[in-house]
């Protein structure tokens, strides 16, 4: 008998588009002998449909044997989601509730991997202002620069900036502060970006951290944003050509950020490499699966292909649904 996979992908979230490519890329690789596949779309106000038609969470989760959260951003990754199948009682992929609300809160993160012995950026916590300017004089001539501003919760590095100035300062904290309950003011560190993904029981380990890649931004880019990203310019996203014993440490750091924040199934660190050593910056609970996300290119660079991942996240999610419970 197939396996009945709801693939739920969409949702309201700045990520929108990037959930639907995910998931559409796991439809594509779901084997039809093993899999009955359910595209279940979630539109930008929260409405769920199945079979193209409007319906409820209850109705569209019936008879689904286990949930692949394709999901990107709030309501997906934040432990929205993961509560709502919790309490419908349907297996999942991808972490919890609580686990996934620690790790979209890039402060909280960074607190418990510095904990670990993790090194992170400096940052401070910027919460919205009546006076945005009076705040950025404040910021700059207390916070060394050039530095970097992001929203404290999201991911694809929506409303992410490198700030050199005051005025660029007070314009990207009022970006961060239109996508997120505060913003994060962090210590630009020089380096090389790398991130390492990380499959629970693979090929025979208990955490399996994959081939280190590196992510070179365009060469009009100064840095890696969402336009650089998502604006359809070329961005090289290669196996990283580091030294054998740094590939080995940045693969060790991104397992102990996984186990310290309780995370399931798989995950993707970012990090950056520079002359101060290794740096953690933060964690991705439900990376991209598209053509030109990170993971299946890192994937590929162990020779794994997409459906044998999917197929074996699939299997930790029906195997977990007792544990989480």
């Amino acid at each position: 008998m197939r396996t009945v996979v709801g693939v739920v992908r969409g949702g309201p979230s700045q990520e929108y588009d990037v959930s639907l490519k995910t998931g559409a890329s796991v439809l594509g690789a779901l084997d039809p002998q093993k899999y009955e596949a359910r595209d279940l779309f979630v539109d930008r106000t929260g409405q769920w449909h199945l079979f193209g038609a409007p319906a409820s969470p209850e109705r569209a989760l019936r008879e689904i044997d286990v949930v692949f959260n394709a999901t990107h951003g709030a309501w997906g990754e934040d432990g929205t989601l993961p509560a709502l199948l919790d309490a419908l009682a349907v297996p999942y992929t991808g972490s919890g509730a609580v686990a996934s609300a620690l790790a979209f809160h890039k402060q909280k993160t960074k607190e418990v991997v510095a904990k670990l012995g993790l090194k992170v950026p400096r940052s401070v916590l910027v919460r919205p202002s009546a006076d945005a300017e009076e705040t950025a004089l404040r910021l700059f001539r207390s916070f060394p620069h050039p530095a970097i501003v992001k929203p404290v919760t999201g991911g694809s590095s929506v409303a992410t900036h490198k700030i050199e100035n005051f005025h660029a300062l007070a314009w990207a904290l009022g970006r961060a502060w239109a996508h997120a309950p505060a913003a994060l003011l962090e210590e630009f560190i020089p380096g090389r970006e790398a991130t390492v993904g990380v499959i629970e029981r693979f090929r025979n380990e208990k955490l399996y951290a994959l081939m280190p890649v590196e992510i070179v931004p365009p060469q009009d880019a100064a840095f890696f944003d969402y336009d650089a990203k998502y604006g359809g310019r070329t961005l090289e996203r290669v196996p990283a050509h580091f030294p054998h014993e740094v590939k080995r440490e940045l693969g060790e750091l991104a397992k102990k950020a996984h186990q310290a924040l309780g995370l399931a199934h798989y995950s993707r660190s970012d990090f950056i490499v520079s002359k101060r050593g290794i740096y953690f910056l933060e964690v991705n609970t439900l990376p991209g699966l598209t053509g030109e996300s990170l993971l299946p290119k890192a994937l590929q660079a162990v020779g794994a292909s997409l459906p044998h991942f999917i197929e074996h996240i699939i299997s930790l999610a029906k195997k977990h649904d007792r544990a989480r419970r």
